[in-house]
């Protein structure tokens, strides 16, 4: 049983006990035993028991904690952790949006912020190249993950038998930009329809071959896999627990990129470790 708190709080506003209690749930003690009992949680804050009950039973009832019926414990709930998950978002689009603005500035060239939905990558963000002729925002958009250097960086973190039972759902998920293999109306094939033998990945084995590729540089590129004349790299963003939690990318025609597509993955890579850093990743290096 733990010991009353010296900085327990008895005469603030209600909002603020209901903090302190989720504060207490959150604790390190808390999810080392598998939560806190109603006793417990009164001890600890100093006050009423039969008041902390009817407040973690209000909690519960909104979600923001549960309670477990075989332990009568007390964990944080599912609601406040979606709520969290928002929050992540939102400050992983803020904080990316002023790199996406400098890539494009560095390179002139389209960038993106992807982040991985069960078997696609889904893209947040887009800042447009300044040029007439560029690759397009795709913001909203969601592509087959192992088709795309963006899924591949999103996936480098994983082990093998996560990778394997991924790819048993997903492994032969179509890209969702259009098949390459019909012909239009008209007859005639579709002309962005990337030339034959582009793609790194075609069966597992490949897909963790390339995974390691990608640890070892830090990057990921596409060459003319999804696009005729069009090249991409992308590269990892992870947070404060060291997790990949979003991709990367710059996208470009391959007529002005030329042989450069290596170089501009590392500039990808170095916005990628600056925007980690941002995030609260200690182990990386500022771009």
């Amino acid at each position: 049983m733990t010991s009353p708190r010296p900085t327990a709080r008895r005469n603030t506003s209600g909002l603020a006990r209901d903090i302190e209690i989720l504060e207490l749930l959150g604790s390190d003690e808390a999810l080392r035993a598998g939560g806190m009992g109603v006793s417990q949680v009164a001890q600890a804050t100093g006050r009423d028991k039969a008041v902390v009950s009817r407040t973690l039973a209000t909690l519960a009832e909104t979600g923001l904690v549960e309670r477990d019926d075989d332990s009568l414990r007390y964990l944080l709930g599912p609601r406040l952790y979606a709520l969290a998950a928002h929050t992540a978002t939102s400050t992983l689009v803020h904080a990316s949006r002023s790199i996406l603005r400098r890539l494009v500035q560095s390179t002139r060239e389209t960038s993106h912020l992807c982040v991985l939905r069960g078997g696609n990558v889904l893209t947040l963000l887009s800042e447009l190249s300044p040029h007439d002729v560029r690759t397009t925002g795709w913001a909203g958009t969601t592509t087959a993950a192992w088709r795309t250097p963006s899924g591949r960086a999103l996936l480098s973190d994983w082990d093998e038998e996560a990778l394997a039972r991924w790819y048993e759902d997903h492994g032969q998920d179509q890209p969702l930009v259009g098949r390459f293999d019909q012909a239009d109306p008209s007859g005639f094939p579709v002309l962005d329809a990337p030339p034959a033998g582009n793609a790194p990945v075609t069966d597992f084995a490949s897909l963790l071959t390339e995974l390691e590729r990608i640890r070892e540089q830090g990057f990921a590129l596409s060459d003319e896999e999804l696009e005729f004349g069009v090249v991409a790299a992308s590269a990892p963003i992870t947070d404060f627990t060291g997790r990949i939690v979003a991709a990367v990318n710059v996208s470009a025609p391959k007529a002005r990129i030329g042989p450069r597509l290596d170089a501009l993955g590392a500039l990808v890579g170095r916005a990628a470790r600056e925007l980690s850093a941002r995030l609260g990743d200690d182990r990386v290096g500022h771009a």
